[in-house]
């Protein structure tokens, strides 16, 4: 269903993104925004399954600009990789792209933007940060880190209850912080709970997470 293709960032940064469009009619486009792990199997899977509800997206090859063609495996070495990337790019970098991503989204319809680990942080900022209709974060670990910063359009926060890596006081720090964003834990659920390709996958909460994040983007993206 999908295809790679290239954008170009405002400062004037190529990078290579992967783009899936329905096949029939749309309702809206959508950023996909990656794990540590690259624009992977899983995240061109997440892409395919937004087509398939309607929406246009597009995942940005966020480490580019470090080193092109990033996939890294769900181990210990492919998270440490993974991690010194992410510390390499800083916050900045990833924002611009994806707002690349968005611009090359908007004759699809109002955009939003889905991430997933790290990637929740980037759609947090970018909900801060950019001109997007909506956005939707999954456990988004250093969310926490930024709890100066307002979201400029609705959101939507799903983790896990059970996340070794994110405490529970910091979600419910998260959770005081913005009493007006709904913010679902759900139990039994690790962290990457939404990946079929992790330990921590957890099919039955993965689909309900996606179902509300459906039924959120149908409100903010028509």
């Amino acid at each position: 269903m999908g295809e790679q293709i290239r954008l170009r960032a405002e400062d004037g940064v190529e990078f290579t993104a992967y783009r899936a469009d329905p096949g029939g009619g749309r309702r809206g486009a959508v950023v996909v925004i990656q794990e540590v792990f690259g624009v992977n199997a899983h995240i061109r899977d997440v892409c395919d399954r937004f087509a398939d509800q309607g929406y246009a997206a597009i995942a940005p090859a966020l480490f580019d600009r470090v080193r092109p063609g990033v996939e890294l495996g769900y181990d210990e070495v492919g998270v440490s990789e993974g991690r010194g990337l992410v510390t390499d790019l800083g916050w900045e970098a990833p924002l611009r792209d994806v707002w690349a991503a968005a611009k090359a989204l908007r004759a699809d319809g109002r955009v939003g933007v889905v991430g997933y680990c790290w990637g929740g942080t980037i759609a947090w900022l970018a909900g801060c940060r950019l001109d997007v209709a909506a956005i939707a974060a999954y456990y988004g670990r250093q969310i926490v880190d930024f709890l100066g910063e307002k979201p400029r359009c609705p959101a939507i926060l799903h983790f896990g209850a059970e996340d070794p890596l994110i405490p529970a006081e910091n979600i419910d720090k998260v959770a005081a912080a913005y009493p007006g964003i709904p913010l679902f834990r759900y139990a039994g659920a690790g962290h990457g709970f939404n990946c079929e390709r992790r330990a921590d996958f957890r099919p039955e909460v993965a689909a309900t997470a996606l179902q509300r994040t459906l039924e959120f983007f149908t409100i903010y993206l028509k």
